[in-house]
C-alpha cells in the first residue's frame, strides 16, 4: 500500500484494515520507493478473500488525507501462499460450475477439478458419489439436471445428449464394446 502519510500511524491503518478481515501482518517497507513524506506498507491478511474485499474499498480510499494505493505484492507471497490461494481459487471455480452444491469444501486434489469438467459417460439422473484417493468424497449431480433458465436450451441439450446415445449404442453392437476407456466419473462430454 502506498502513499500512506509518514505520520507514524501503523496502529491506524492496522485497525482500518482489521475491519475488512484479520490480519496476519503491518509492517513498513523501507525499502520500496515512494513520494516525499509518505510511506509504503505490507499488509497481509489471513484470508486472500479478505485481502481482495479490503483493496476492492480502500483502493484510492482517503487516509488522514492521503489517497492510498492498494495494490498486490505477489513477490512477498511464500509458496505456501501461492499454492493456499491457487487452491482456494480452483474452489471458486468448482463452486461456479457447480452452482447447487452448498460445501465445496471437500475437493482437495486438482484432478478432482479437471474429472468433473472432463466426464465421459453419464447415468441416469441419480447423485453419484464418488470417493478419491486419499481424500473426501464428492457428490456430484448427473448430466441429466437441466442446467440453463431457458428451457429451449435444455430441450436443445437433452436432444443433443439423446442423438449421442443413440450413436453410442449403434456402435457398440457394430463393434462389441466403445473403443476409449469409460472415465471414473460417468460423465460424457456434449
Amino acid at each position: 500500500m502506498q502513499n500512506v502519510p509518514a505520520l507514524g500511524c501503523e496502529d491506524e491503518l492496522s485497525k482500518l484494515f482489521g475491519s475488512y478481515g484479520d490480519v496476519e501482518e503491518c509492517k513498513p517497507m523501507d525499502d520500496e520507493d515512494c513520494e516525499p513524506f509518505t510511506d509504503v506498507y505490507w499488509i497481509k491478511f489471513h484470508q486472500v478473500s479478505n485481502a481482495r474485499f479490503a483493496k476492492r474499498k480502500l483502493d484510492e480510499f482517503v487516509f488522514l488525507g492521503n489517497r492510498l494505493q492498494v495494490s498486490y505484492a505477489p513477490r512477498y507471497e511464500t509458496l505456501a501462499d501461492t499454492k493456499e490461494k491457487l487452491e482456494g481459487r480452483g474452489k471458486e471455480v468448482l463452486a461456479r460450475l457447480n452452482p447447487g452444491r452448498s460445501n465445496v469444501s471437500t475437493v482437495h486434489k486438482q484432478g478432482a477439478i479437471s474429472k468433473l469438467i472432463h466426464g465421459d459417460t453419464r447415468t441416469s439422473g441419480e447423485v453419484q458419489h464418488i470417493s478419491h484417493s486419499g481424500d473426501s468424497s464428492v457428490d456430484r449431480v448427473t448430466s441429466d439436471k437441466k442446467y440453463f433458465p431457458s428451457q429451449s436450451m435444455n430441450q436443445t441439450v437433452q436432444m443433443v445428449r439423446q442423438k449421442l446415445d443413440e450413436i453410442k449404442s449403434g456402435t457398440q453392437h457394430l463393434e462389441g464394446g466403445p473403443s476409449k476407456k469409460p472415465r471414473v466419473d460417468n460423465r460424457r462430454r456434449i
